[in-house]
């Protein structure tokens, strides 16, 4: 059995037989082994893929956040790893959707129309914490800079809860909303980049 059958088994597994099971950071579920099982996944409910497999709804989900959401449902990527860009979206249904950026995070506010935000979190890219801690993004400042690598992008996007570290990273500093412009607007190049890098690592997976 390879790893791509291994993994898929453990899929099914998590899905079938009532509630699915998240994947753990050591054994992760890679997005695209989802998308494959999908016709087999029958306990949606609607649910849209990203929220498979399916987590309970969840009303405080800053309590152990890492634990419950470990892994981004887009891109198959450790939040604690990146837990200085990590976003956590908490809609209206107390559904959770845990990303690792804002690139990830902007995928689940576009195919989310209907699903209004209750709120939405940030690491905190200047904490000196290992583990950088979530603010409200209401209250962040975006440091902009292309001429630097981001998480899922070409162009970082580092947020900040303090304004001078902003500054003093570089970069054109905005709030949210035009950071979340500036994710929409990087799409198409990250999109081409990523897909290729997805390519290969699917094809290193079935070997």
């Amino acid at each position: 059995m390879n790893r791509r059958q291994l993994l898929l088994g453990a899929a099914s597994a998590a899905v079938f037989g009532g509630v699915a099971r998240t994947a753990s950071a050591e054994k992760m579920i890679m997005p695209w082994d989802y998308v494959n099982m999908k016709d087999k996944i029958t306990n949606t409910d609607g649910t849209p893929l990203q929220f498979m497999p399916k987590k309970p709804a969840d009303p405080d989900p800053l309590s152990d956040e890492l634990k419950k959401y470990a892994i981004c449902p887009y891109c198959g990527m450790s939040r604690t790893k990146f837990s200085h860009t990590r976003h956590l979206i908490h809609y209206e249904d107390d559904l959770v959707d845990g990303t690792c950026s804002i690139h990830c995070a902007s995928i689940s506010l576009a195919i989310n129309m209907d699903r209004g935000p209750k709120a939405i979190y940030v690491g905190d890219a200047g904490s000196d914490e290992k583990i950088k801690p979530l603010i409200s993004v209401e209250k962040a400042f975006y440091a902009i800079d292309p001429s630097k690598m981001g998480t899922m992008s070409g162009s970082r996007k580092y947020a900040y809860a303090d304004k001078a570290k902003a500054q003093a990273a570089g970069g054109s500093i905005v709030g949210f909303d035009d950071a979340l412009k500036a994710a929409y607007g990087d799409m198409a190049t990250n999109t081409i980049l990523i897909r290729k890098r997805r390519a290969e690592k699917r094809r290193k997976a079935i070997k």
